[in-house]
């Protein structure tokens, strides 16, 4: 078994949409960034990949490269399992949080809990997604931004 930590962070800006898990979330603002810039997704992405040995969201999919321009997440969270599965490996568990000041997120965890389960080929129970705040501290407190980290656990295909 082995394991691996993921992380991201992005601005909140307006006028683009907020896509966490997969998800469209209705609020005045969205992530920022040359994908949908679903930070959840992409700190599972980190995970997935590091846990492989298989390096990261940035260096698989980096941004400037045209074939990814407001590319859905989801999707490239679905090429990283592949390459996750061509070596040989699966996903056991991922564990993952949200830090946001707003919006409230409650609402919204199961459904993101079953894209992520989804394109990892796991059971949703499999999936864990927490949404948390800072009480104001930092860039997430201030609504400057939103940021994630996730664990993920693989283990070899018997």
């Amino acid at each position: 078994m082995r394991v691996g930590f993921g992380f991201d962070a992005h601005r909140l800006v307006a006028d683009r949409p907020l896509i966490l898990g997969g998800v469209r979330i209705a609020f005045d603002k969205g992530l920022e960034g040359f994908s949908d810039a679903d930070v959840l997704t992409h700190a599972v992405i980190d995970a997935v990949l590091g846990a492989a040995g298989l390096g990261d969201c940035g260096s698989r999919f980096p941004a400037g490269d045209p074939k990814y321009a407001n590319a859905h997440s989801i999707k490239l969270l679905e090429q990283a399992f592949a390459l996750l599965r061509h070596a040989g490996l699966r996903v056991s568990n991922v564990d993952c949080t949200i830090v946001a000041e707003r919006p409230a997120l409650a609402g919204h965890i199961n459904a993101m809990r079953a894209m992520l389960a989804n394109a990892l080929e796991i059971a949703e129970a499999d999936c864990s997604v927490k949404a948390k705040h800072t009480e104001g501290l930092g860039f997430t407190g201030s609504g400057e931004g939103m940021a994630a980290y996730a664990v993920a656990t693989v283990e070899a295909i018997p």
